[in-house]
């Protein structure tokens, strides 16, 4: 039997290479017709950071499948350019969200990102988690049921693949696909792969669907392989369904070494608590199989973890004589080396159960705070209990069809706080008959 816990008389810890059965193979059931209601996805939420030329394809999925289209954008994703794009795009219809620097929502949990694991993570700088639990919570305040996050260097090639995601949902709270083209890993996965070592991929939330209906919601932490920790609970069970698979953009994952000291905490966590999962009877919870690691298991999966990285280096160090013009093999050993730096100088087993005891505490407050999540009338009170002050509504032919739009600091902190409102707007015209999105307390928003 593969896997580990904490006990004497069970295996030894270590990493596994494949974690696949954690997962249900449903790649080969039939797909209900994408027009159906069990094949209809409401929305598709894209997280963007890239320019918006990377989120056409998306713009075209939810167009032909007439879903509505999230995107929410940071870093080089612009909200004006991805609308244009969406006017000129037939059937699209889309809400472009601008999400500003070090956004924050006073009711989102915390304890996950707190400094001491900002640390361990290099100082990561990611807003993907928020978007995501963005998403869940946009799902939440416009009603609907069934959405797909997708990332903005994923296609999907098979609309069966959608539709079969979708009808997974009526019966599942999230569903998935693997990305094996470009292989969708961390750096140290990708290094293995290079040493001639065998590396799967999992369940990636590149692609994933989550039935927002369903409750209490799952919540993405603040860390590298957040989307590991998000359908944890599905794959402790072994009811997390694998319905097909999509493609992502390559990239060179040993570009530079400092991705590497950035994933570390978060791969060790991921790869620990799937280690753990592997050795456990799935009909015991999660929270059971949780209840009694401690340190010591951290300790001997650090271990382990550090057994993973000398057996890698040391097969590379063996291809180094035979490295090709762009140093793959020596760019693979140096990220590496920095990954093992990171254990040595920052990551403990007291560490790692403290994260995995917060962010259990955090997903409890995250249950109770999105559980009492209501809908809403229109876009503009969704934004406004969000926190979003630069958002577009957008669709063919018409690139702004209600937005709010305060200045930037950032970019104009001359410009009063005046915001650029449609014609066409939504906005409720009084407070009389203004509903709180959280229970029935207004000040809540």
């Amino acid at each position: 039997m593969s896997g580990a816990s904490v006990a004497g008389n069970r295996p030894k810890v270590q990493q596994q290479a494949s974690h696949a059965h954690l997962a249900q193979d449903v790649s080969r059931s039939p797909a209900p017709p994408l027009r159906s209601r069990r094949g209809h996805l409401d929305a598709i939420i894209v997280p963007a950071s890239r320019p918006a030329s990377f989120l056409q394809p998306a713009i075209e999925l939810a167009a032909f499948l007439g879903a509505q289209l999230v995107v929410l954008c940071s870093k080089q994703a612009k909200i004006e350019q991805v609308a244009q794009r969406v006017a000129k795009t037939a059937g699209g219809r889309a809400l472009i969200a601008q999400i500003p620097n070090a956004w924050a929502h006073p009711q989102f949990p915390s304890r996950t990102s707190a400094e001491k694991f900002q640390r361990a993570s290099a100082n990561r700088q990611s807003d993907l988690s928020a978007k995501r639990n963005l998403g869940l919570l946009l799902a939440r305040l416009h009603g609907w049921h069934k959405i797909a996050f997708v990332d903005d260097d994923v296609t999907l090639s098979q609309t069966d693949n959608v539709a079969r995601l979708a009808g997974q949902l009526d019966q599942h709270q999230v569903a998935g696909m693997v990305v094996r083209d470009y292989p969708d890993n961390s750096v140290v996965c990708h290094a293995r792969r290079l040493a001639g070592l065998w590396q799967d991929v999992f369940v990636t939330g590149a692609v994933l669907g989550v039935n927002c209906s369903s409750l209490p919601l799952s919540f993405f932490p603040d860390i590298y392989n957040e989307d590991w920790f998000f359908f944890a609970k599905e794959a402790a069970a072994r009811r997390l369904p694998r319905v097909g698979q999509a493609r992502q953009v390559p990239y060179d994952p040993f570009a530079s070494p400092e991705r590497a000291r950035r994933e570390e905490f978060g791969d060790l966590l991921a790869e620990g608590l799937y280690a753990l999962m592997d050795g456990e009877n799935p009909g015991v919870s999660l929270e059971k199989q949780l209840r009694d690691v401690k340190a010591s298991y951290w300790s001997q999966f650090i271990d382990a973890r550090c057994e993973v990285l000398t057996e890698t280096m040391t097969r590379l160090r063996q291809f180094r004589d035979r490295d090709g013009e762009d140093g793959r093999v020596t760019s693979a050993l140096a990220s590496l080396a920095v990954a093992k730096s990171q254990i040595a100088e920052t990551i403990t087993e007291d560490l790692c159960a403290n994260f995995v005891h917060d962010w259990l505490e955090d997903l409890k407050d995250w249950q109770r705070f999105s559980n009492s999540v209501n809908n809403v009338s229109s876009t503009r009170e969704a934004m406004s209990f969000l926190r979003l002050e630069r958002w577009i509504r957008a669709e063919f032919g018409a690139a702004e069809i209600d937005s709010e739009r305060l200045p930037d600091p950032a970019q104009d902190s001359s410009r009063p706080l005046v915001s650029d409102r449609n014609r066409r707007s939504n906005r409720p015209k009084g407070r009389r008959n203004w509903r709180s999105p959280v229970g029935s307390n207004p000040s809540a928003s």
